[in-house]
């Protein structure tokens, strides 16, 4: 199970100025460690964690935070400046020539791994990626054929899917992916022209924090008891 740690979270600049993305805390503990609680309530004990951007106080959080006795915690500095495909690519030593779990340490889902697991293990293509209907920022009109307005639906969620991030990847991927990949272009692009992606549909709660606001509302969703991507007791 592989974690993106490495990003500058350049659009969280209010946060983000002295810590890394991974270490914006909701609800007072790091959104990383919200995302590593629902990889471990779902069944999983190894973790990599490829840093980049003061990914030495991803390490020292690594260090402190009381685990499971049976979880493994481990970092890999894939540099400053690399790239998603670029950290994936370094890390593939480490990840043993073993078909890996994926994911970004910024999004939080209600995403059930057993369902992605089974799905991933059934159709044997080279990847799975998750995929999403994002709630949509703004309120949406419905208009008539004269232009009439005919109401409003308040932040509906989009008609499309996107990444959503919670990857499976069989081991004969990472010869795909080069040093200076980007993973959400050429390699997933390649992937799917040669019809080696699928993409499993989460219907369920998804949030990815972005910016300041995205930060804030998972912090209000914590706070509140209801926040539906705590699938831990």
């Amino acid at each position: 199970m592989a974690i993106l740690c490495g990003g500058r979270g350049t659009r969280l600049q209010e946060r983000t100025g002295s810590i890394p993305k991974p270490m914006v805390e909701i609800g007072g503990a790091p959104i990383l460690w919200h995302v590593i609680q629902i990889y471990l309530a779902q069944g999983f004990d190894r973790f990599l964690l490829l840093t980049g951007y003061r990914g030495d106080q991803v390490q020292a959080f690594v260090a402190s935070a009381p685990w499971p006795e049976h979880a493994r915690i481990d970092c890999l500095d894939t540099g400053l400046e690399t790239p998603t495909g670029g950290r994936l690519h370094r890390a593939a030593a480490a990840l043993e020539g073993r078909d890996f779990c994926l994911t970004y340490a910024d999004g939080v889902a209600d995403v059930d791994l057993g369902a992605l697991l089974d799905f991933h293990a059934a159709h044997g293509a080279l990847a799975t990626m998750t995929v999403v209907r994002p709630e949509l920022p703004f309120g949406v009109a419905s208009l008539g054929s004269d232009g009439t307005v005919n109401g409003f639906t308040e932040k509906p969620r989009s008609e499309h899917w996107i990444n959503g991030g919670f990857f499976c990847f069989r081991s004969d991927v990472l010869p795909r992916i080069g040093a200076e990949s980007v993973l959400e272009r050429e390699p997933l692009a390649q992937l799917a022209a040669d019809g080696e992606l699928r993409g499993y549909r989460h219907d369920g709660f998804w949030d990815c924090m972005d910016t300041y606001k995205d930060a804030v509302t998972l912090n209000d969703l914590w706070a509140s008891g209801a926040a539906p991507w705590k699938v831990w007791p």
